[in-house]
């Protein structure tokens, strides 16, 4: 049953007259309490905040004036009292709540500042359980939501980015605040304690190794406000989940304008990809575009392997995304921007090399200083109607799983070198996924097909086209090895990697008709590896 409303309309301008300010980020904190002070507010405090505002030469009323209680318990306890909490929630002009607080001699509270304990933080630093629990913080939420329930009266503030907008407001209605402005405040206040307890909830999900949890919550803080989303005609906006994996959202951009939402969806893609290839056994760069990888491959250098990746496609890398695995040096940069590119993402760039893309303005670079492991676990999310779907990252990774030989021949030693860089490679491209690999690079692939028959036949098209654009008497996918994402379900895939010239290949197995595809293989005297995992990607 709902709580009966007691129908009081809201006045618009509220005086300030009192505030509470109880922060852990302290910025800007100093400057807002001259300001209050200046404007005639009287400041009450906390711990920490009340030392700092007192130490500045501001006058400062402790909180424990106001309680008659002193805080307790290393300050877990000290804003957790009714002369605090009615002093947020009392309806002023309601007779009965006037009483009360007149009665118990609660003093009214009309702005209050707070920020929380950097739970997100200290749960991205390695802290031990102890240490992330104590950062969870309970006074500063509580007071938060009271005020913002309550916000036709008290106006609350808990973002440091707000401070000069409420000093703004308070000159400009002399001292007031309007009720439009309390409820942006209390909208923003409720989104915050909103992401803080998700990032708590799904915390203790993981810590405790629960993966279905009856309730899932998923918080972020707007990062950048974009143009449009994937289509001019929708809005997007980019938000931080807080998680330190290296990659679109931990960057830093070096140069270039700001990042577009397919930008970013396909600078993701590229990063995780590239994340597979260890940068100590050999450089490797992925090209992307619209998600989906049209060339990767391994090589000496960063130079070489951009080489014999953009040999792949180099009519679909024209307006791409580059991402390497290790630091972009000049000779590689210089190849790189010969080319038309959207993004670059590097661990890193030396000042040479970021020197020859800043050449390119709009060339956007961003520098991760790290790469994303792809062994790690993780919680993937897809909204859906009415819902969300989630699920673990897939952290499978080729050279952990057991690859069992089918066929009657085994694959040489450079052929199952390639199957492994091929299936590294499935993993990120949409299903149906088709790969053809060759001395460490793709050769031709084949991507979100209704049919497998149709991925292979469109990579191996795409194949001839590269061969024809360079020259080659031949596609580079004679004599290669090829990849599936997904067991062969008939032979006829299988048959048309057979005609584009595969000589081994790797697949997941699995199928009912697994012995007609493993006889096919045979009878044209092909290697196959069953993987015993599958790479589905939608």
């Amino acid at each position: 049953m709902a709580v009966p409303t007691k129908n009081i309309p809201a006045p618009d301008l509220v005086p300030v007259r009192r505030a509470l300010l109880s922060v852990f980020d302290k910025t800007g904190l100093i400057d807002l309490a001259k300001a209050l002070a200046a404007a005639g507010v009287e400041l009450i405090s906390t711990g920490g905040t009340a030392k700092a505002i007192a130490e500045a030469g501001l006058a400062v009323r402790d909180v424990s004036e106001l309680t008659g209680f002193p805080e307790i318990m290393d300050g877990r306890v000290k804003t957790l009292h009714p002369s605090v909490h009615g002093a947020l929630l009392g309806i002023r002009d309601d007779a009965e709540h006037a009483k009360a607080m007149r009665d118990h001699r609660i003093e009214p509270i009309d702005l209050v500042v707070s920020n929380l304990y950097p739970f997100e933080e200290v749960r991205c630093s390695g802290a031990g359980y102890a240490s992330i629990v104590e950062n969870i913080d309970i006074g500063g939420p509580a007071m938060i939501r009271a005020s913002a329930k309550n916000h036709s009266y008290v106006a609350i503030v808990t973002d440091p980015a707000d401070y000069a907008s409420v000093v703004n407001a308070l000159e400009m209605n002399l001292g007031s605040l309007s009720l439009d402005f309390r409820k942006k405040l209390a909208a923003k206040a409720f989104a915050r304690t909103a992401t803080y307890d998700a990032a708590i909830s799904g915390w203790f999900a993981e810590a405790l190794e629960i993966e279905h949890p009856t309730w899932r919550a998923f918080g972020g803080r707007l990062d950048q406000v974009m143009r449009y989303g994937e289509n001019p005609h929708q809005g997007a906006g980019f938000y931080l989940s807080g998680d330190r994996r290296p990659g679109v959202a931990t960057a830093r951009q070096l140069q270039g304008k700001q990042l577009s939402y397919n930008n970013i969806n396909d600078t993701d893609a590229a990063f995780e990809l590239v994340g597979e290839f260890d940068p100590a056994r050999s450089a490797a760069v992925a090209i992307i575009k619209h998600a989906n990888p049209c060339g990767v491959a391994e090589g000496a250098t960063l130079k070489a392997a951009y080489a014999k990746a953009l040999a792949c496609d180099p009519v679909s890398a024209f307006g791409g995304i580059v991402a390497m695995n290790r630091i972009l040096d000049a000779e590689a940069a210089e190849e790189i921007v010969k080319t038309f590119t959207e993004v670059i993402i590097a661990p890193d760039a030396s000042d040479e090399a970021a020197a020859i893309v800043a050449a390119r303005k709009n060339l956007r670079l961003l520098v991760t200083g790290g790469l994303p492991d792809p062994r790690a676990a993780g919680t993937m999310v897809k909204s859906v109607a009415g819902g969300l779907l989630v699920q673990s990252r897939d952290n499978a990774v080729v050279d952990d799983l057991e690859l069992k030989v089918v066929t009657k021949r085994a694959p040489t030693p450079a052929e199952m070198a390639d199957l492994k860089f091929a299936f590294r490679i499935t993993k990120h491209v949409k299903s149906n996924a088709i790969v053809y690999a060759k001395d460490g690079a793709t050769v031709g692939i084949g991507a979100g097909q209704m049919s497998r028959v149709d991925s292979s036949r469109i990579a191996a098209r795409k194949a001839l086209d590269a061969a024809e654009a360079a020259g080659l008497a031949e596609p580079l996918t004679k004599g290669s090895v090829v990849a599936s994402d997904a067991f062969f379900p008939f032979a006829d895939g299988l048959l048309s990697a057979i005609e584009a010239g595969a000589t081994a290949v790797i697949q997941p197995g699995g199928s009912m008709r697994d012995d007609d595809v493993i006889a096919a293989a045979d009878k044209h005297g092909i290697a196959m590896v069953f993987s015993g995992v599958r790479h589905f990607r939608h």
